[in-house]
């Protein structure tokens, strides 16, 4: 990864940032310029950052037996539904509608980050994220990226860490 330019924790200014400074969380927000054409956020987020797709993560609302739940799972792959029903203790998952996703965690798609929502939802993080001293979540809205510890990002959301995502 290029050496991230230093930018004041605070200055991005979305509810994940303002989370992580309130948390006192060691991070560094990275921004690029987002391409409204780019066919995948994750996937243009890790090459603008030169950083590889396993390391940058993705945010996704699915709904388990009936109840929002947080996924967040590397780029480079696809959620598992039935490993996220299991890790957090349902039996059925379904990608969540995104207009309530957008509503529940007051984000947009493509910017929803797993920080700073504006309801609290029960979350997982893919166990792939432990092999990595930092990940690359994003900040709250296209175009930022906020790069923190896995272990950080899994104590700040609450998350279960299980294999939820497949190749």
């Amino acid at each position: 990864m290029p050496k991230p330019k230093k930018t004041k924790k605070n200055s991005a200014g979305t509810p994940a940032t303002t989370a992580l400074t309130a948390a006192g969380t060691d991070f560094t927000v990275h921004s690029y310029e987002h391409d409204p054409a780019a066919p995948s956020y994750g996937e243009e987020a890790a090459q603008a950052l030169g950083v590889e797709p396993e390391r940058v993560f993705k945010t996704l609302v699915a709904s388990v037996d009936d109840r929002l739940t947080v996924a967040i799972v590397p780029v480079s792959a696809t959620l598992d539904l039935k490993a996220l029903a299991a890790a957090v203790g349902g039996k059925r998952a379904t990608m969540a509608d995104p207009a309530v996703a957008e509503r529940t965690t007051g984000y947009v798609r493509g910017g929803i980050s797993p920080l700073g929502q504006r309801k609290r939802l029960p979350t997982a993080l893919d166990a792939s994220a432990d092999g990595y001293e930092t990940i690359c979540v994003s900040a709250g809205r296209r175009g930022l990226e906020v790069e923190l510890s896995p272990k950080d990002l899994a104590s700040l959301t609450d998350a279960v860490v299980a294999p939820i995502a497949r190749s």
